[in-house]
């Protein structure tokens, strides 16, 4: 994280924020199918429930860990290997300009990172995770059958999946790209992870994400799946991934993992107390919302609406904004980089509104016409008042 800001960008934020291990499975996916599984299934995903919530407390009882820098506009990624165990980092395989290896899910792992960082670095000029060139450490082949992908506060961690419902979790670069996002946010806004500040938190690892796919596939956003987790997946389950952001709540609905439970308007939103006040699910609505925006503004996600999303996660948010709160600033940020009232703002305002977020406004047409006929009706009402009053007067004459 930079003291001094790039000329052309806006503002600055203050120091980060550390937060606890941030997964991409959520718990209500390995509590359906503790429910709905077969006995193998069940013991996996009480095992993938257990290991995360131990790495959970561990990782929020040692704080931060040091962290390695390398200079600005170098990458220097590492993959390490746990070989089925879960002692991190475990062993290097994989270092900056090796060539690649004969395991899938070390080169899976090292181009998902490097095409992170690219995003980063040559779209929003920053500097690896924490602005300051953080090295990119990840490990694969994280314990046995492990259904899960985290972001630990320094490094990232992949299972290798059960290979009956999902498969290895490098498999999808948007997963890659979600959880290196946690750590920009730990370092930026450092938004609560619970309830709708961590369903926040939860949105900008999607939308990030989602431009990581994007930009390697150099698709404009009506030509993107706007799927997050394809191919994590395996056949057998009904789905597509863990989250659709053009459609929210329909991204699966598998006999052992359930419906997709997300939501795309505040309406729907789940209240409950579960899942850290449902950030997994609820993100369904910002999500939502910004793809709304970027489709509506069209091009590249990354150009403008991404760029209009990051300055709010570098420079606006606080760490315990609601919906509302951001939704206003980022309409507020698109007025101010591409004019008030222009393209961009109207299709970031049109969004939070069509997701329940912010009320409708007015078109200037509508308001003239609401104006008018107050002053019609207060018109009316006055000359009916002085009709009812004339007999008084009559009746004084007399």
């Amino acid at each position: 994280m930079r003291d001094n800001r790039t000329a052309g960008w806006i503002g600055s934020h203050p120091t980060p924020c550390i937060c606890s291990i941030c997964c991409i499975v959520p718990p209500h996916i390995a509590e359906q199918i503790v429910r709905n599984g077969d006995e193998q299934q069940r013991e996996w995903a009480m095992q993938t429930l257990i290991t995360s919530e131990q790495f959970r407390g561990r990782r929020e009882a040692i704080g931060g860990i040091a962290t390695f820098t390398t200079p600005a506009g170098e990458r220097r990624r590492t993959i390490f290997d746990a070989k089925n165990g879960m002692e991190l980092p475990g062993t290097p395989v994989r270092h900056e300009g090796d060539p690649p290896s004969d395991d899938v899910a070390v080169n899976e792992a090292y181009d998902g990172a490097g095409a992170t960082y690219d995003l980063f670095e040559q779209v929003f000029e920053r500097n690896s995770i924490d602005d300051r060139g953080l090295r990119l450490d990840s490990t694969v082949h994280y314990s046995q059958k492990y259904d899960n992908a985290f972001w630990n506060g320094n490094q990232m961690v992949y299972g290798d999946g059960d290979g009956e419902l999902f498969n290895r979790f490098t498999i999808a670069i948007d997963v890659i790209g979600h959880e290196l996002t946690h750590g920009v946010t730990q370092y930026e806004a450092g938004l609560i992870y619970y309830g709708e500040s961590g369903a926040l938190n939860e949105s900008m690892s999607d939308v990030f994400g989602i431009m990581v796919k994007q930009r390697v596939k150099n698709q404009k956003v009506d030509a993107s799946d706007w799927i997050i987790g394809e191919g994590l997946l395996t056949e057998k389950v009904k789905g597509v991934g863990i989250r659709s952001m053009k459609a929210p709540g329909t991204a699966y609905d598998d006999p052992v993992l359930g419906k997709d439970p997300q939501p795309a308007h505040v309406k729907d939103m789940y209240k409950g107390a579960a899942d850290n006040g449902g950030v997994h699910i609820n993100s369904g609505v910002p999500n939502y919302a910004f793809y709304l925006a970027a489709m509506e503004i069209g091009g590249y996600a990354w150009e403008k609406a991404g760029k209009i999303w990051y300055i709010a996660l570098r420079d606006r948010l606080p760490q315990r904004s609601n919906f509302k709160r951001a939704a206003s600033l980022l309409v507020t940020i698109a007025g101010e980089l591409y004019g008030v009232d222009g393209k961009e703002q109207k299709a970031v305002r049109n969004a939070w509104e069509k997701v329940g977020v912010l009320a409708p406004t007015k078109p200037p047409a509508a308001a003239k016409t609401a104006d008018l006929n107050k002053d019609t009706q207060k018109a009316s009402t006055s000359s009916e008042d002085e009709s009812t009053k004339a007999p008084k007067s009559d009746k004084k004459k007399k």
